[in-house]
């Protein structure tokens, strides 16, 4: 009986243990960022500075732009994106995330409020990260101007609220599910607009290569990025 209870012991204990490596190996396998080094050096016009929270590309700007990455996303991936936004008069934080899921972290652009001060302040993120920017500006929105939402869509109501919701997304992306996109747009606030990237796809608002499940884009990266940021200027000011 004691070998039998013994041997259930090592039965289980090798399961967990199986368990537990299993899913740090998961959560440590992430998609690289590439082609990013320039961006992560400071120009004449935007100050790039590794921070505690992650990245600030500063433009000496009145705006800030809280950015929460993709789910399994190298952090400076997104770093074309928030380098460029930075040139067209924005303060961007990139934010670096637990295990690299906004999720695990989604109040984090408290962190830049408290410490920062900014006449007005957005937050935005790329799929899973725009989901819990989402979140985040569904309880916080009195301190918020903007939502930016990169091939995602809230999950909480914001219909009661004064914030300007962005909503853009490529039109060949394979990941992005269309049907809560449809939903989501029963959450949103009066101001709020949606554009459609012709041959945009998920992966290419940040810099890391291909995405499993996703279609293959027929514009650059460069194109997509430029098209994101034109929409942004545009409703973000």
């Amino acid at each position: 009986m004691k070998r039998k209870k013994k041997l259930i012991l090592i039965i289980s204990g090798s399961v967990l243990l199986l368990l537990i490596s299993g899913i740090f190996i998961y959560l440590n396998v992430y998609y690289k960022a590439v082609d990013v080094d320039n961006y992560l050096k400071s120009s004449d016009t935007v100050k790039v500075e590794e921070i505690k929270e992650g990245y600030m590309f500063d433009s000496a700007s009145d705006k800030a732009l809280i950015f929460y990455p993709g789910a399994k996303v190298d952090t400076k991936a997104y770093a074309p994106l928030c380098f460029q936004m930075a040139e067209k008069g924005f303060d961007v934080f990139l934010l670096d995330m637990p295990f690299h899921f906004a999720i695990f972290d989604m109040n984090a652009a408290n962190d830049i409020i408290k410490n920062y001060s900014y006449s007005s302040y957005y937050v935005g993120g790329h799929s899973l990260g725009g989901a819990m920017a989402a979140n985040y500006a569904a309880k916080n929105a009195s301190k918020l101007d903007g939502l930016l939402l990169l091939a995602a869509y809230p999950t909480k109501d914001l219909s009661s609220t004064d914030l300007t919701v962005l909503t853009i997304y490529g039109e060949n992306d394979g990941v992005l599910n269309r049907n809560k996109i449809e939903t989501g747009r029963t959450l949103m606030p009066k101001d709020s607009y949606e554009y459609e990237i012709n041959g945009g796809n998920h992966a290419q608002f940040g810099s890391y290569g291909k995405q499993k499940n996703d279609n293959d884009a027929t514009i650059s990266s460069k194109v997509q990025i430029e098209e994101t940021i034109g929409f942004i200027v545009k409703h973000f000011n």
